[in-house]
Parts: structure tokens; sequence; C-alpha cells
């Protein structure tokens, strides 16, 4: 497959995923724009409220979505192949049905907003299956059979104060038949009685949904510090638009400069020093000439 087909492929993926994402916010919501999960339901027909917790909230995100994306891989085209396992790379495998030299990775990234303007996540390992992209430890299929790598980012707003010690059980007087009697405790918790679901406030709210490549919305620092994770760009409008460091650059400046992270050398003066910036990575590689196009808005790590 030519440069320019693979492209094709990659520029109709995009679109699709494009369009699909734009779908999702009023999937998710309520008109008001909170989230419409309120919460797990047992048979007696309590509501046990969750935590805005990001592990907990991702999961069920995920879970809550995951039914649309199997429709929208159906109707582009596409067969999806999960992780086998839980900390491999990709969330996600688009394989042509047509043509299945045509792959594409998919993250699932969620984070919430930490201000207006602002957040973040990992955008994956630069080591192992970074580096060597014929090889398939912790990856579904090796690195250089994807023809793009993509992230599908739902960014949110947490409810104020919301804690695991905050969940509470309600009774929706909506859900409970004539004959039925709410139940006042569960164990030693009280129930609270409500009049309809809506009445529960959601954990989360107002979501932006963006489909973005990853190396398009890569920061130049990692985004965590014990692991050998790249960070994101963390200006909310520079993640949407693709407005990362390496946005001017090119992917391939992207891969090399990852590849080398924290293990290409330069010397600062007398001392040799590790390379952790995009700017002393093009010094080293003797192209000041570039530094210019570095993006550089909001460059902090998560």
């Amino acid at each position: 497959m030519d440069l320019k087909e693979k492209n094709r492929y990659k520029d109709a993926f995009k679109h699709d995923l494009r369009k699909f994402a734009d779908k999702l916010v009023s999937y998710v919501s309520t008109e008001g724009g909170e989230w419409s999960v309120k919460g797990f339901i047992d048979v007696y027909k309590n509501i046990y409220t969750i935590s805005s917790d990001t592990k907990i909230v991702s999961k069920i995100l995920e879970i809550h979505i995951f039914p649309q994306i199997l429709q929208f891989a159906k109707e582009a085209g596409y067969k999806i192949v999960l992780a086998e396992k839980q900390n491999w790379y990709p969330d996600l495998t688009f394989i042509h049905e047509a043509n299945s030299s045509v792959k594409f990775a998919l993250d699932i990234k969620t984070t919430f907003r930490r201000n207006h303007n602002t957040a973040g996540f990992t955008l994956g390992s630069h080591g192992g299956y970074f580096k060597e992209r014929d090889k398939n430890k912790n990856i579904q299929f090796p690195y250089n059979e994807y023809l793009g790598h993509f992230c599908l980012g739902v960014i949110y707003t947490r409810a104020e104060g919301d804690d695991l010690s905050d969940t509470d059980i309600y009774q929706v007087q909506e859900l409970q038949e004539e004959y039925e009697t709410p139940q006042k405790k569960v164990g030693s918790r009280e129930v609270t009685t409500v009049k309809n679901l809506t009445s529960i406030t959601s954990v989360i709210k107002n979501f932006d949904f963006f489909v973005a490549e990853k190396w398009k919305i890569a920061s130049d620092a990692q985004g965590s510090g014990n692991t050998a994770n790249i960070g994101s760009v963390t200006d909310i409008e520079a993640l949407k638009n693709e407005s990362g460091v390496f946005s001017n650059l090119g992917e391939e400046w992207f891969d090399e400069y990852w590849m080398n992270y924290g293990v290409a050398t330069m010397l600062k003066g007398e001392r040799p020093v590790k390379i952790t910036t995009l700017k002393d990575f093009l010094l080293f590689k003797g192209r000041p000439d570039l530094i210019d196009q570095i993006v550089t808005k909001n460059r902090a790590k998560k």
C-alpha cells in the first residue's frame, strides 16, 4: 500500500470518527448537561450513586459509550479487536473489513477540567512497543502495523465536593409500583426517597468529546513521574484543535524525540545532561532553525 492510499484510508477514518464523536454529548447527557448515568440499581430498585473518582468514572464512561462505538465500527466498515490484557495498547484496534492491512489504534482518554481552560492525560508508553515497532510485547499488533494512532478524548467537569464518602442511596418514586413499600435503610445506611431520576445530581457534567491523532496533542514532557508515559498538552483548546508541541514539526520529530527521551545526552557546560525537552533535542540534532516551530502554549505535563 503506497503512502497516498494509506492517507486516504486515514483521512476517511478520522473524518468518520469525528462525526461520531460529535454525537456522543447528546448520547451521554441530559438536557441540562449532566451525565445521564445516575448510579447503580439493585433488584430492590435502590440507586447507589457513584464517586467522581477518575478511575471509576473512566471505566463506566467506557462501558456507557461502547455500544455506540460498536455501531460506529459496523457502519464505517471496520471490526474491533479489544486489547487482550488491561495494560496493553491500544484500547481498541479497528481493522477494515475489506482490507485487513488497514488498522487504526484508538485509546479512550477521559479526564476532568482542572479549570475552564486546562485538562490533560497520558498518551501511552514511549518505551517497549513504541521503540521496537515490529514487536508485539504489550501491544495488540506491532506499532508499525497501524496506519494511525488516535485518541477519543472525553473532558468533563466534576461535581463540587464529591468523593467516595459522598455516595448516597436513593429510591425513586417514579420507579415504584403502587404495591411496593420503599426501603428506609440498606444495612445501616439511610435511603433517601426522591420523585424522579433527574432529582439525583450526576457526579460529572458538561462534556467535550474530541478526536485527535496522538502525536498532534503530545507534549515534550512525561505524563507521569515514575512511568515512561508521553504527556499530552494541557490547554483544552489545543487538545481539541490538535495543537500540541509537535503539531507544526510533524510526526517524524515526535517519534524520534520520544524514542530518545531521557536516553540521548548533550553537553551543557562541561556536564552531560539527559535530553528531556524538545528545544534541547533540536539543538542536539543540529536543527536550531526549527525551534520557532515548537508550539509552546501549555506544555506542562499532567
